[in-house]
């Protein structure tokens, strides 16, 4: 007869087993995801992206132009990524001011003028995109 290991009822026999299940029912998933993604992309590239055609439904001249890349997003997070930043920041400091009124005025004050410095830096990058996308579109006519 065989002894019985299982102690209070933990089978680590088992608790492998089903550990190495899950982790091959995720990577058989992570492989089904990546081919399915592999053959999207070819497909709208191909309908939307590559495509020479004017759209006439307005959805879809809108998809084409978002997967094109003819207008950014990033302005559009930036402007409220900055607004989210300097309302924190604001309202954070209140924390701090009966600590130090001296950290609430630094955060408060620097703490907003950094984060603004920063959202410039970044729309600078942006603003050299757009006004170089209009000097390609005004020697293309």
């Amino acid at each position: 007869m065989g002894y019985n290991y299982n102690y209070g009822g933990n089978n680590l026999g088992s608790t492998l087993t089903s550990t190495a299940n899950q982790g091959i029912g995720s990577l058989i998933w992570v492989i089904i995801a990546f081919v399915v993604s592999l053959i999207g992309c070819f497909v709208i590239y191909f309908i939307f992206v590559n495509n020479k055609n004017e759209e006439k439904n307005k959805y879809l001249a809108w998809l084409k132009s978002f997967l094109k890349f003819d207008k950014m997003l990033i302005e559009t997070i930036l402007k409220i990524a900055y607004i989210f930043c300097a309302l924190f920041l604001t309202l954070g400091s209140f924390a701090l001011i009966s600590s130090s009124f001296v950290s609430f005025l630094i955060v408060i004050i620097f703490g907003n003028l950094m984060a603004r410095v920063m959202y410039e830096l970044s729309l600078i990058r942006v603003m050299t995109w757009k006004n170089t996308n209009e000097i390609k579109e005004k020697l293309k006519k």
